[in-house]
């Protein structure tokens, strides 16, 4: 059973930063990309990052330059790096991992961008 769970979120003014973490249950790294999602006020779920077995990371284009994804094994735990927030990054956070047929989501960490 893969168990996710966020961490990291809070509240931040415009232009600030904050660094979710997602650990996982086991080194599901070596088996499966990790993403992250979002869901801001009103809106649908929309992808935000991926890191893949291989290391290499995607980024959905409003956040690009200025989030990072990164893992560290031994902790069994990816890291979303978020800098030069803005008021429209304000969503709950998701990690998730899809393992052949099964959809894994963490319970979310709420981030809000605000001053």
């Amino acid at each position: 059973q893969v168990q996710l769970v966020e961490s990291g979120g809070g509240l931040v003014q415009p232009g600030g930063s904050l660094r979710l973490s997602c650990a996982n249950s086991g080194s599901i790294f070596r088996i499966a990309a990790m993403n992250w999602y979002r869901q801001g006020p009103g809106k649908q779920r929309e992808w935000v990052a991926a890191i893949r077995t291989s290391g290499s990371t995607y980024y959905e284009d409003s956040v690009k330059g200025r989030f990072t994804v990164s893992r560290d094994s031994a902790k069994n735990t990816v890291y979303l790096q978020m800098n030069s927030l803005k008021p429209e990054d304000t969503a709950v956070y998701y990690c998730n991992v899809v393992i052949g047929a099964h959809d894994y989501w963490g319970q979310g960490t709420q981030v809000t961008v605000s001053s």
